[in-house]
């Protein structure tokens, strides 16, 4: 009789627990939706300022200044970043945190209209939504700081500005720094072209500038005394080239040159190639580094030039938990998907005419995506928190189904009403998950434990950038 006793209370205190987090998810996404102009409008003034990595300056004060007005404490410029901040508010466990990025990218400025047109030519632009990515964490945050004080919820929410995560590393910084180390869970999300919540991994990445220094010299007078610089990029790259004949099918490697020299009657004495390498394994990934770097020695060897290396940046691949995917899967699907109108549907219609076949039909940004481990073959910094800190994400559709990350299409509709309402859905499974993590230690408890059965007992960080202060004129297009 007393154990039915008892079984009976648990039950009807599950029940209670369960429907005041229903009520607590429907005030913080009703908070979002009261406010969703005001997000629009801030979405919108990043994309127009399309600052790129450690020179978001606008962005990052934009957010701080709302943060502020929320009654968030904003510690700013840390982990020796300007851009970067940390804003907090409550007091106790969890400690929640939320990424939030801002960072935009070289080269692809474009108008918010469905065909190819810079705002400024070789200008920045948005191509992957961290325009939308850091407004729409801000308002998850507000809103469940707003919660937090109606319910007297114990427990802090933290907003992360994490600067130049397109290859500048911004979070690992702040990860060797020790900023995370407190923190019981971390929720983020990335703009799509769908809605999205299963655990995802990503691929290790290092990147490097590799700097050739040559002796200059009259290109048709005096060709003997001169070795090209130039020679020695064309020669690592050559011999990189060469290399992918015999590496793993699913490593990945690409470079630019960023410096070839002023004049071609001058024999250049300084270029310079920008390489990233990535692979799902972080072992495979440095034997594959190594041997990019021992090119770059034969390249100078032969070409009678000197070559130095900077790493830039090298973040971790992601390191899925389920526990919390899970959560946020199930708030996905409660939010919903987008639902776009006639003029919407007329845009997606052009913007869909402007590339070929993809998996994805209009119409499917309404679906949720069935639930299950995904590989992403991009890279992240998020990574490096995920190994430190249980992680999870979201992906919602901000693009056209179909769109490419990278592209001037993805700028295009970021720009608009279809990229402000798939925020407006990151926004809400954020902050309701969050809700889920404030309301239920035994969702932190068991992120908690999966991350560490993951890692094995054995793992150590190590960030993959070593000592290396923050790149900040990684951006400038030479030294």
């Amino acid at each position: 009789m007393l154990r039915h006793t008892v079984l009976v209370a648990f039950i009807v205190f599950a029940s209670a627990l369960s429907a005041t987090a229903q009520d607590a998810k429907d005030q913080v996404a009703a908070s979002i939706e009261s406010r969703r102009s005001t997000y629009a409008d801030i979405a919108r003034q990043i994309w127009s300022f399309a600052e790129l990595g450690y020179q978001e300056v606008k962005s990052s004060s934009l957010l701080q200044s709302q943060l502020k007005a929320a009654g968030f404490e904003v510690q700013a410029g840390v982990a020796e970043m300007p851009t970067a901040f940390v804003a907090t508010y409550g007091k106790g466990k969890p400690i929640i945190a939320i990424l939030a990025e801002f960072d935009a990218l070289p080269g692809l400025s474009q108008d918010a209209i469905p065909e190819r047109r810079s705002i400024v030519e070789h200008g920045p632009g948005h191509a992957c939504g961290h325009h939308l990515f850091g407004t729409a964490s801000t308002a998850a945050a507000i809103a469940v700081k707003d919660w937090l004080v109606s319910s007297g919820t114990t427990g802090t929410i933290r907003l992360y500005g994490t600067p130049a995560e397109e290859g500048g590393s911004g979070k690992v910084y702040m990860v060797r720094a020790g900023l995370f180390d407190d923190v019981d869970v971390v929720l983020h999300w990335h703009p799509f072209d769908r809605n999205d919540a299963s655990p995802a991994t990503t691929l290790a990445n290092k990147s490097a500038k590799f700097r050739f220094y040559g002796i200059s010299s009259h290109a048709a007078m005096y060709p003997d005394r001169g070795r090209s610089a130039l020679d020695g990029v064309e020669a690592m790259d050559y011999m990189v080239n060469m290399m992918r004949e015999h590496i793993p099918s699913d490593a990945r490697i690409h470079y630019i040159i960023t410096h070839g020299g002023e004049a071609p009657n001058v024999v250049p004495d300084f270029a310079e190639a920008y390489y990233y390498v990535r692979h799902p394994n972080v072992e495979t990934l440095e034997d594959l580094w190594a041997r990019v770097v021992k090119a770059s020695e034969g390249a100078a060897l032969g070409t009678g030039t000197r070559v130095e290396h900077e790493i830039i940046s090298g973040v971790y691949s992601l390191l899925p938990n389920e526990t919390l995917s899970r959560l946020m899967d199930g708030n996905l699907r409660r939010v919903g998907g987008v639902k776009h109108t006639p003029e919407e549907k007329a845009f997606a219609e052009a913007v869909r005419k402007t590339f070929g076949n993809t998996d994805l039909l209009l119409g499917s940004e309404e679906e949720i995506q069935p639930y299950k481990l995904k590989a992403l073959e991009g890279s992240t910094d998020a990574g490096d928190v995920s190994w430190v800190v249980p992680t999870a994400g979201v992906r919602t559709a901000t693009w056209v189904p179909g769109t490419a990350t990278h592209s001037w299409q993805a700028v295009a509709a970021g720009g608009m009403s279809i990229g402000m309402k798939g925020m407006i859905v990151a926004a809400k499974v954020i902050a309701m998950t969050a809700v889920d993590l404030f309301t239920d230690p035994s969702h932190v408890k068991a992120a908690r434990a999966e991350i560490e059965q993951r890692r094995g007992k054995d793992f150590r960080y190590q960030p993959l950038l070593g000592e290396r202060k923050p790149p900040l004129d990684y951006r400038n297009k030479e030294k």
